[in-house]
């Protein structure tokens, strides 16, 4: 993408007046949107987009810059002007002697999207919208999207790091619209991985179409959701995205290196319920949110954050790392070449318990069943969350009985982990993207169901 003279002749100018670390990013991405209504094709966008980001590190402070032109003369001059604006002296040029680093492929794309005509990838679309608006009468529109990008990538830096790597992610998203009287309801399933197309030979396309239509069929005879502290019974998957965002963020080094959120110093402590044990594994074949290396070089790791309710650690970047004195973790992560990377989550998990899902129900005398997990916004710094749940139900004597609309669940996600009373054994992940500081990137969040002894639901009367 870059030539190695190239890229040693940048970080030197990097480095020309100051600063003690230089860095390197190219990127090229090739990506494909399509979008689809009532089975008509509705847009369809290509587009590649290539360049490359400037870092320089001074002790715990940074500088960054990009730009997409890739003639040398503008790469040097661009890293001399960013190394001026650090004000730290002249530094002589020193050489620069890079070792590849050794990736074993392990995400392989059997059936490059690149090669596969739109009219295909079109006929996926066509497909989950045939089933899905077969399903019930009461389906009234149905919108797919298809997505796809190969992303090229090229990390060097002062210290010799020569990473390359290729990333092949894929996406479908199906939302029915149920209508029935004056109301409408909506249901709604993305699933994605870092695969190429052979990830749509491998799904069961109707299955999909139908849970989508279902979700938004069962919600028509919702009735609206009592409001007021109760169990909550939170079921596998997408479930997770409270963890994610409740308490996930909060150990990410971008917060922790500040001294910020509810687990900054906590290493070694009991932070949640003794009954929970959560990962963030980038390593996993063909996830939506794995990594070969991650946007600094370093290779992907399985992180331990909590054991048995005990904070164990947190997810680590360079820069984070050199402020907390800790080994980078392999979660440093940026959207594109026009953001900085920082530490952010991979594929982040509650490992599974021995409960059953049966069993929490059966035990709850008057609570909530969130099936489906909807949206929903979190304060990072304090854990304070509000999520809408897409598809509930109430339990009563130990019975779900009657779907409900409008909840919300509302709590603080420390809190929360530490009313988990039972965890269940029906682990599923669930895709996602995850917006931060340095933009917006795949992640997978997942979980088996969970039940929390008590917890706000917002309804609505």
């Amino acid at each position: 993408m870059l030539a190695p003279s190239t890229v040693e002749r940048v970080l030197q100018a990097a480095l020309s007046h100051g600063g003690d670390f230089a860095e390197v990013f190219v990127e090229n991405r090739i990506e494909q949107n399509i979008s689809m209504v009532k089975g008509e094709v509705e847009k369809a966008r290509s587009g590649q987009d290539f360049g490359i980001g400037i870092r320089i590190f001074h002790g715990f402070d940074y500088l960054y810059t990009y730009t997409s032109n890739e003639d040398e003369a503008h790469l040097i001059d661009t890293a001399r002007r960013l190394s001026l604006a650090a004000k730290q002296g002249t530094q002589a040029n020193r050489t620069i002697t890079f070792q590849k680093e050794l990736i074993v492929p392990r995400h392989i794309a059997l059936i490059d999207p690149r090669v596969v005509s739109i009219y295909r990838k079109r006929d996926v679309l066509a497909e989950v919208s045939h089933h899905a608006m077969a399903y019930h009468t009461a389906i009234t529109q149905v919108q797919t999207r298809y997505f796809d990008e190969t992303q090229n990538v090229l990390i060097a830096n002062s210290e010799g790091l020569w990473a390359e790597d290729k990333r092949v992610r894929t996406r479908l998203f199906v939302e029915a619209i149920a209508t029935e009287d004056n109301q409408k309801q909506r249901g709604y399933i993305a699933p994605g991985a870092q695969k190429g197309f052979e990830f749509y030979n491998e799904i069961d396309l109707r299955a999909l179409a139908e849970d989508a239509a279902d979700i938004a069929v069962r919600m028509l005879e919702a009735k609206p959701c009592p409001g007021g502290k109760m169990p909550v019974v939170i079921d596998n998957g997408f479930g997770g995205v409270i963890f994610h965002e409740a308490c996930g963020h909060g150990m990410e080094a971008t917060a922790v290196a500040k001294g910020k959120g509810p687990y900054a110093g906590k290493l070694g402590q009991q932070v949640v319920s003794s009954k929970i044990s959560a990962v963030d594994d980038g390593t996993i074949i063909n996830e939506w949110g794995s990594l070969h290396v991650d946007d600094e070089g370093t290779h992907s790791h399985r992180n331990v954050l909590i054991e048995n309710g005990i904070l164990k650690g947190y997810l680590v970047d360079k820069l984070n790392g050199r402020r907390m004195n800790m080994a980078p973790t392999g979660s440093a992560r940026r959207q594109s070449y026009r953001y900085a990377p920082t530490s952010r989550m991979t594929n982040t998990y509650i490992l599974p318990g021995s409960d059953k899902l049966a069993d929490m129900i059966t035990s709850t005398e008057h609570g909530l069943y969130a099936k489906t997990m909807g949206g929903g916004s979190v304060n990072t710094t304090t854990g304070d969350f509000n999520f809408a749940v897409l598809e509930g139900y109430m339990i009563e004597n130990g019975k779900l009985t009657y779907p409900v609309k409008g909840a919300t669940l509302i709590g603080n996600g420390r809190q929360t982990m530490y009313d988990v009373d039972m965890v269940g054994d029906n682990f599923l992940p669930g895709q996602g993207m995850c917006g931060s500081v340095s933009g917006s990137i795949p992640v997978n969040v997942g979980q088996p169901a969970l039940r929390v002894s008590q917890l706000t639901v917002g309804g609505s009367q």
